[in-house]
């Protein structure tokens, strides 16, 4: 093992020692909170572009098995542990994480204080950085510098499939979905097709006639990552799909389904990455503690044509506004984050469609969320 530093771009350093591939990383450095998961987590393609960096202390002692990956192999491009477990105990494993991510070329730095940095990132943000082994920190502030910020990429272009494709139904058929894939994760497709639903996925910039040709009766935008303006493609494709199929959107495809509707987005501090954010149902006030993975958020105060309101603790539901009215009629806050006060889900009143933030499916995460699948259903009024 090899001594490695992470370098930000604001130019602060953190030591470590070299766990993984030979290189060097740059990214967006975040944190995820989750206690476990680090396999979905990783293997996320709403994590490209960036470094993750695991707050719980001890990451890797569970191993890994091909069942909890999320798609091919990993999609950040670096992570940071503060321990990586030097073996796996569990009877499910079938190889060890840290040699996993070596196979895949994820470069890893472990024995980080990432107290320290989480803390960092929290107070100055999310941003680029360098990190790596056998390289000067000066290099690496070089490279952290010249990295890229998360704002403006379309980075749905680097995770999205090449062509269609179609995933069976569980049991008798029960109608057809057309998926959208901004970066699609594996446990959405299991929760469509264990509905009762042929799936058929389809690349970013795939049209509305497209799609329509597939005779679905739902149409599902997934979670991917990056900024959401940059997709002016895949907006006007939504748009030209509302009032013509019901449509159900998490994360990225809640954020594309927001511009479609007229409404804005915004890069948040440092984002929301973890197993454990508190939601609330604003219809009856319940609360879903939910897996989220995202660094923008929609804004629908444009739609009032106000300026949202500044932030309060505790954050109420006066931070959202009240029902707006867009080009396809009322739009209705459903959901608000419960740390930051920020939208988490909207329903349209007028048209079939509704999203939210955060990723229902659960992988890795609390299932609180996985209703929203069922409302999909119901939305298609199939039987």
């Amino acid at each position: 093992m090899n001594a490695g530093t992470l370098v930000l771009a604001d130019g602060e350093r953190f030591g470590g020692v070299s766990v993984g591939a030979e290189g060097v990383a740059t990214g967006e450095v975040v944190f995820n909170t989750a206690m476990a998961g680090y396999q979905e987590i990783v293997t996320d393609p709403s994590y490209a572009g960036q470094i993750v960096v695991m707050t719980a202390p001890h990451i890797g002692n569970y191993g890994t098995n091909p069942g909890d990956s999320q798609s091919e192999a990993p999609h950040c491009t670096g992570l940071v542990v503060r321990s990586m477990s030097p073996r796996a105990s569990s009877w499910r494993s079938e190889e060890g994480f840290d040699s996993y991510l070596r196979r895949h070329g994820v470069v890893v730095l472990s024995e980080v204080d990432t107290r320290r940095l989480t803390r960092h990132i929290r107070d100055h943000g999310a941003q680029p950085a360098a990190m790596g082994a056998g390289i000067s920190p000066a290099e690496l502030a070089e490279k952290a510098a010249a990295a890229p910020r998360m704002e403006g990429q379309d980075l749905t272009r680097l995770v999205t499939t090449a062509r269609p494709y179609r995933i069976d139904a569980e049991g008798p058929t029960r109608g057809r979905v057309v998926a959208y894939d901004f970066g699609l994760k594996r446990d959405i497709l299991r929760h469509l097709a264990h509905r009762g639903f042929e799936v058929v996925v389809v690349p970013a910039t795939t049209s509305a006639d497209a799609v329509l040709a597939e005779s679905p009766q739902g149409v599902f935008l997934s979670n991917g990552p990056g900024d959401p303006e940059p997709l002016v493609e895949p907006v006007e494709a939504v748009r030209a799909l509302l009032g013509r199929v019901p449509i159900f959107g998490i994360c990225l495809g809640h954020q594309v389904l927001g511009l479609a509707l007229g409404a804005e987005t915004f890069k948040l501090p440092f984002g929301h990455h973890g197993g454990n954010h508190p939601v609330r149902c604003l219809a009856d006030g319940t609360i879903e503690i939910t897996s989220q993975n995202h660094g923008f958020a929609v804004d629908l105060w444009p739609l009032a044509h106000r300026v949202a309101p500044p932030p309060t603790q505790p954050a109420g539901p006066e931070l959202l506004p009240p029902p707006v009215e867009g080009p396809f009629g009322v739009v209705v806050a459903t959901h608000q984050n419960l740390n930051d006060g920020t939208l988490e889900g909207f329903e349209c009143r007028d048209v079939p469609a509704f999203s939210v933030q955060y990723h229902p499916e659960a992988a890795p995460g609390p299932s609180d969320a996985t209703s929203h699948f069922d409302r999909f259903v119901d939305l298609m009024a199939v039987g």
